[in-house]
């Protein structure tokens, strides 16, 4: 059969012949649970892991905008025709606010990172794609993944034919001798295990967050096996407590960590900005010396040229308003997010009282900030319940088998705290624990 084909509608391309990421049932799962949620309208949703709407304030955009014109001619000296050209013209590929963002971290968390190792992305899932098109070269190199793990690094391997192997988890995240042992046995295949994708704060979908000690220990591991640490910090400001932990690149001495981050949680996520600090060296073969930012602007300039000036200008005016302190700009955030999860575990706790869970297995972890945590039910928590839960009960979650490499978390779902006001969060629950008063009567 030939690529295309023709029949009365046209052409028509037959799903073998194109790549075969597209016929992997995990590239349906953001579709599904967005297709769900428009099906289901009036449902409340633990699903989205979406700021909450009620924290932007649109008459801000004009405000963020001319903080950032006035810092393009106050600040760095431009004239009318220069600060026109930055904000309607294409821009630098590795971006325009990477000494913001590298102030930024300063203040916010202790990293100093040249700015010229900053490449600034539209959104993380950019920074992700790139990173990985540009380490993993050949098809013996290996990206280790915590399990579960968020879908979306899942997803860019998947594109890219990058091979991935599972590292189990506990309730500090990565387990340690769980890697030593993949990375033995991968290495023993013939494999190379290149880099360690991990979410140390409030991970998507558990809500684990690694301790100090551990974070230390994965370092040095790291570099006793030559391997790589991909960093996502996209909850790390949004704590139960007010204790805050080191970022693996904040305390990476030895420049094995790639840190992953982005201003949809902190800033707000439709101006679609992220950033990679990629400050490992480079040697070509006639020993001329790069950063590792420099090879990604070459494949970032391939997939979407540079990230949107505007989008730059809206963050970047954010930045410049709040002096590059974006942990206390997000104080009412912190705060609002903290009370929310709290609330949740306060209704799981209502709905769900001790005896029951002791007769039925049920249980959920209690993180210690961030949006999501899991629950475990006696039973399947599938695309038929989620279905029967949406249509009957009117209320949305995420099962977790999707984040999960086997079947582990076919009775498992994760509750996203962040989208809905306390009274929703209540009534969610309460909804919920109807759903599950049914399942066990069954």
């Amino acid at each position: 059969m030939t690529a295309a084909t023709t029949d009365g509608a046209g052409a028509v391309l037959p799903l073998g012949e194109l790549h075969g990421s597209l016929a992997d049932p995990l590239m349906e799962v953001m579709n599904f649970l967005n297709e769900i949620t428009l099906r289901y309208p009036d449902a409340i949703s633990f699903g989205p892991g979406r700021p909450y709407e009620g924290l932007f304030e649109v008459d801000r955009i004009g405000e963020y905008l001319q903080a950032w014109t006035r810092y393009l001619a106050e600040d760095l000296g431009q004239g009318p025709d220069q600060v026109r050209t930055t904000l309607f013209q294409y821009g630098r590929t590795n971006g325009q606010i990477h000494g913001l963002i590298a102030r930024t971290l300063h203040n916010d968390e202790g990293i100093d990172a040249d700015p010229a190792s900053i490449v600034v992305t539209v959104g993380c899932q950019e920074g992700m794609l790139i990173t990985l098109r540009a380490l993993f070269a050949g098809p013996d190199d290996v990206l280790l993944v915590t399990d579960p793990n968020y879908v979306g690094i899942m997803g860019a391997a998947r594109v890219l034919g990058v091979e991935t192997a599972p590292v189990t988890e506990d309730e500090g995240g990565v387990d340690l001798d769980a890697l030593r042992r993949v990375i033995h046995s991968l290495r023993a295949a013939g494999k190379r295990p290149r880099a360690l994708y991990t979410v140390p704060d409030f991970s998507n979908p558990s809500g684990t967050c690694m301790p100090v000690e551990r974070r230390h220990e994965l370092l040095a591991l790291a570099d006793a096996e030559d391997l790589l640490i991909l960093e996502d910090n996209p909850y790390g400001f949004f704590t139960r407590t007010d204790a805050v932990r080191p970022t693996l690149k904040a305390l990476d001495t030895r420049r094995r960590v790639v840190h992953l981050g982005s201003f949809a949680k902190t800033c707000f996520p439709g101006a679609r900005v992220g950033y990679v600090i990629a400050d490992q060296t480079v040697v070509a073969p006639d020993g001329r010396h790069t950063l590792l930012a420099d090879e990604l602007s070459k494949i970032k300039s391939m997939v979407t040229v540079n990230t949107p000036t505007l989008s730059q200008a809206l963050i970047g005016g954010m930045l410049v308003t709040h002096d590059c302190r974006l942990r206390e700009a997000n104080a009412p955030a912190i705060a609002f997010y903290r009370d929310n999860l709290d609330v949740l575990l306060e209704s799981l706790e209502a709905h769900f009282p001790a005896a029951l869970r002791e007769r039925t297995g049920i249980h959920w972890n209690a993180p210690e900030g961030g949006f999501f945590l899991t629950l475990t039910l006696p039973f399947p928590a599938d695309d038929a319940l989620l279905e029967l839960s949406a249509r009957e009960h009117g209320v949305l979650w995420a099962p977790m088998r999707y984040f999960h490499t086997d079947d582990s978390g076919d009775n498992r779902l994760r509750l996203s705290c962040s989208y809905l006001s306390p009274e929703q969060i209540r009534e969610g629950v309460s909804r919920l624990a109807v759903l599950v008063e049914k399942g066990l009567a069954q």
